[in-house]
This record gives C-alpha cells, structure tokens and sequence, in this order.
C-alpha cells in the first residue's frame, strides 16, 4: 500500500476522518493542514486502515477521541464566581461530614494488627 493510499481504510474510518477535517477547517485550520491532522486522528484511534489485508493491529488504547481532563473545565469557567464559590463550600461541607461519621469506621476489618514476630529463644 503506497503512502497516502485510503484503499485500506472501512467507511466508517473515512467518514470520521471527513469529520474531524471539517471540524478543523472550521476553526480555520487549511484544508491540506486539516485532512494531515484528521487522519493522523483516525490512524491513533484506530492503528491504521481495519479492512481485510491491511495489517490491522492490536487496539492502541489511548483513543484520541476520548479527551478525558483536558477538556474539563470549561463549564466551571462559565458559571459566575459566586456560584463556584457557593458549590465549593457546599462540598467542602459534605467532606467535613463525611469525615466526621466516618472517622470511627475507617480502620480496614479485613486488616489485622501487625503479630509478634519476634522468635523467644527456646530452651531445650
């Protein structure tokens, strides 16, 4: 398969790389920039092209799509300071609560208390 060749890759690859292109010409991405970027997108998520005879390989687990933390924030951020403020307390409130009503119950019952391994001399 010749570098640039598409043959390999399923529909549904195709279809999501004309996605995220199109999401970055959007955001004023050039276009050659844009299909570059989508799919190398579609190449992390996936390995490469999935048809039949085209070397697929084992998941990479780290999918692009899946963003995780780095996105967060951006709710938190548009919500005004006073009611960020208020939820803060709020949960710092339920934490001290918790604490308090937990605190005897906090030792582990499947744990037991370290034995004497010290070994007594034996007379014999």
């Amino acid at each position: 398969m010749p570098r640039g060749d598409k043959s390999k890759y399923t529909g549904k690859q195709e279809r999501e790389a004309d996605h995220i292109a199109e999401s970055y010409e959007q955001r004023g991405v050039p276009e050659k920039e844009a299909e570059r970027r989508a799919w190398a997108t579609v190449n992390k998520d996936d390995g490469g092209g999935k048809k039949s005879r085209s070397g697929r390989g084992a998941d990479t687990g780290h999918p692009a799509a899946h963003k995780g933390g780095r996105k967060g924030g951006q709710a938190a951020a548009s919500r005004p300071a006073a009611a960020r403020s208020a939820s803060a307390k709020k949960a710092a409130a339920t934490r001290a609560r918790n604490a308090e009503s937990h605190a005897g119950s906090c030792a582990a019952p499947w744990k037991r208390p370290p034995e004497n391994d010290t070994v007594q001399d034996q007379k014999g």
